[in-house]
C-alpha cells in the first residue's frame, strides 16, 4: 500500500475521521492478527491481541510520526504487546496445538502422502518455534511468515540492522540446538509446504 495513502489516512483518523481508521484496520486487520496468531499460537489470544493493538493505536494516534511507515507502527504495537503477554506467562511453553491446519498446509488437494510429510513438518516447525524466547521468536515470524527485510524489521522492533541479523542468527541457532535435543523429530523430507517458509528451518544435527 502506497505510503501517501497510509498518511492520509493517519491523518484524517488523527483529526477525527472514524472512517478513515476503519479503513486502516480493514487494512491491517489480517497482518496483524496473523503475527499475534504466529507468536502467541492461540486464534482467541491472537483476535484479543489484535483488539487491543488497534484499540491502543487508536487512543495514542498523535504519536504517530507520519514519515514512518504505517504498518510498521502498528505492527510495533502488536509486537510489543504479545512480548509483554508471553513475559506474563511466566516461563511457560506456548503450546500451538490450536493452530489450524490450513493455515500452515498449501491451498489445493495434495496427495496422501505429501500431506503425511507436511503435517510431520509443520509439526516440527511448530515444536521449534515453541523453544524461542518472546523476542527470538519475534524475528523468525516477521522475517519467515511475513517476508520482511532486515530494514522492516529493525523500524518494527525498534533496533538495528545488525542487531536484526544478530538474533536471527541466535534464534536460528537455538532453533537448531532444539531439534538436535528434539529425540522424537522425524527426518525432514520434501515437499514442503509453500505456508511453511522454506529457509526457516535449521538444519539438523
Amino acid at each position: 500500500m502506497a505510503m501517501e495513502q497510509e498518511r492520509l489516512w493517519a491523518l484524517q483518523a488523527q483529526q477525527g475521521d472514524q472512517d478513515a481508521f476503519a479503513r486502516i484496520v480493514e487494512a491491517y486487520q489480517r497482518p496483524v492478527y496473523n503475527l499475534a496468531y504466529r507468536m502467541l499460537g492461540s486464534a482467541e489470544e491472537a483476535e484479543d491481541a489484535a483488539q487491543e493493538a488497534f484499540l491502543r493505536a487508536y487512543t495514542h494516534l498523535e504519536s504517530y510520526d507520519a514519515n514512518r511507515k504505517l504498518s510498521s507502527w502498528i505492527l510495533s504495537i502488536v509486537s510489543h504487546h504479545c512480548i509483554d503477554r508471553l513475559r506474563k506467562r511466566r516461563g511457560q511453553t506456548v503450546s500451538m496445538e490450536d493452530i489450524e491446519a490450513d493455515r500452515w498446509l498449501p491451498d489445493g488437494a495434495p496427495m496422501p502422502e505429501e500431506s503425511t510429510l507436511d503435517e510431520e513438518r509443520e509439526a516440527r516447525v511448530r515444536r521449534l518455534l515453541d523453544t524461542l524466547p518472546a523476542q527470538y521468536r519475534l524475528f523468525i515470524v516477521l522475517r519467515y511468515w511475513h517476508d520482511m527485510s532486515y530494514d522492516e524489521i529493525a523500524e518494527i522492533t525498534s533496533t538495528t540492522q545488525s542487531a536484526v541479523k544478530s538474533r536471527l542468527h541466535r534464534a536460528r541457532r537455538a532453533m537448531a540446538e532444539a531439534l538436535c535435543q528434539d529425540s522424537a523429530a522425524a527426518p525432514v523430507a520434501q515437499p514442503m509446504p509453500r505456508r511453511t517458509p522454506q529457509n526457516v528451518m535449521p538444519e539438523g544435527c
